[in-house]
């Protein structure tokens, strides 16, 4: 729904703008400069959405060779005695802790479409312990929060994105990603636990959340001791070397568990065709009405604005054109991905903004989509701190996204 306004919006808008610049500045090319935009953005959303279909077919193969090689199950293992601290209205071994632990580790794998139905079930079972059927539990509220914090390990859609944009080196943007979206699952964590009055003190918890704060912080701290041209170039070859050891170590283990590795990718790679295909009608969409909102000036009228702002308070305005991805990203992935997409058309995949804006989309979620689609699945109305606590997380990542985008590309 959230969608359906922002889509009629952008044309509106368009329509005003174009219409002032009519009158009252005599444009009198702006309505050709917008139809034509039309055609342009049109044809450019359909070629994107058929030039993705190689890579989105090889990831999905490799993502399904990992899911029947059991790696899923491995990160459920990794992350159980941590989860049993987070969820402590859970019974021990009930259903719904193992679904939550499939759904976020499929998440971090970037097997959306697995995350999905597990997500749903998860939420179903937590209802099944809900005493009051139209009020969230503090368990779904952690569940949810979490899901919508976008804690990825494997960005693969965006530097999907970026390969067919024309980046030099599309997965430049990985490590920059991991840690951003650590930071937005770390506030939404910390801001959900003083909400249940959760205990962050105890032993377990402090190993897994203070082990892993010690490790980011200290990547932080150590590509901040670097000149860029070191940080690019250690960033490149650990980014490309982490993700080959990724798709190494799903063969192996599939191999290993006796799958045939061969027929899981073929089986994956028919997904990514089909996922190629479908999102054509949405990204032509998406673009035609960003690509009416540029044309128009609109869109130079709003970052010139922001910039404005951000340039009186003494700040560097250099990311300000990234921002439009951030307000639209909490209601509307695919909204925010039309805005990440044309940025990179406009300025170029290895642009400055172009980049947080990558960085932005891969460690934010549409929390709004989320809450509704997991709460509704149930019929809870009562969702208590669930919102704030995903916004606040969702803030947090739009500030490492923009922090940590200067530390690599700055």
């Amino acid at each position: 729904m959230a969608l359906n306004y922002v889509w009629i919006a952008f044309f509106l808008i368009a329509f005003i703008v174009a219409l002032f610049k009519l009158i009252f500045l005599g444009d009198q090319q702006i309505f050709q400069t917008i139809i034509n935009g039309t055609f342009d953005t049109a044809k450019a959303g359909a070629e994107i959405s058929l030039g993705l279909i190689g890579l989105m077919s090889f990831w999905l193969g490799i993502m399904k060779i990992g899911e029947k090689g059991g790696m899923i199950n491995i990160f459920a293992k990794l992350v159980g005695p941590f989860f049993n601290k987070l969820f402590p209205e859970i019974p021990k071994n009930h259903p719904a802790l193992g679904s939550i632990l499939m759904n976020f580790s499929a998440n971090m794998l970037g097997l959306d479409n697995a995350a999905t139905p597990v997500g749903l079930k998860a939420m179903k079972e937590l209802q099944a312990l809900n005493p009051n059927k139209e009020v969230a539990t503090n368990a779904q509220i952690m569940f949810l929060v979490l899901n919508a914090s976008s804690l990825t390990l494997l960005p693969i859609t965006i530097m999907a994105y970026r390969k067919e944009a024309g980046a030099v080196d599309p997965s430049d943007v990985f490590i920059p990603i991991l840690l951003a979206t650590f930071f937005s699952t770390l506030v939404g964590l910390i801001i959900t636990a003083i909400y249940q009055r959760i205990n962050l003190l105890n032993k377990v918890v402090l190993a897994y959340v203070g082990g892993l704060t010690l490790i980011v912080g200290s990547l932080l701290y150590y590509f901040s001791t670097l000149k860029q041209e070191e940080i690019n170039v250690i960033s490149q070859v650990a980014s490309n070397v982490i993700l080959f050891t990724v798709i190494i170590s799903f063969i192996t283990l599939a191999l290993y568990r006796n799958v045939n590795v061969f027929e899981s990718f073929i089986e994956g790679a028919k997904e990514g065709f089909e996922v190629a295909v479908k999102i054509i009608p949405y990204l032509v969409g998406i673009l035609v009405a960003v690509g009416v909102f540029r044309a128009s000036g609109a869109m130079d009228y709003l970052v010139q604005g922001v910039s404005a702002v951000v340039g009186w308070l003494g700040f560097d305005t250099r990311f300000v054109e990234a921002l439009p991805v951030a307000f639209m990203k909490p209601m509307s992935g695919s909204g925010a991905r039309g805005l990440m997409i044309d940025l990179m058309h406009q300025r170029g995949a290895d642009n400055f903004a172009a980049r947080v804006a990558c960085v932005i989309q891969g460690s934010t979620e549409t929390t709004f989509y989320v809450l509704a689609v997991y709460f509704g699945s149930v019929a809870i109305k009562k969702t208590r701190h669930a919102l704030p606590a995903a916004l606040l997380a969702e803030l947090a990542g739009i500030i490492a996204a923009i922090i940590i985008a200067y530390i690599f590309f700055g």
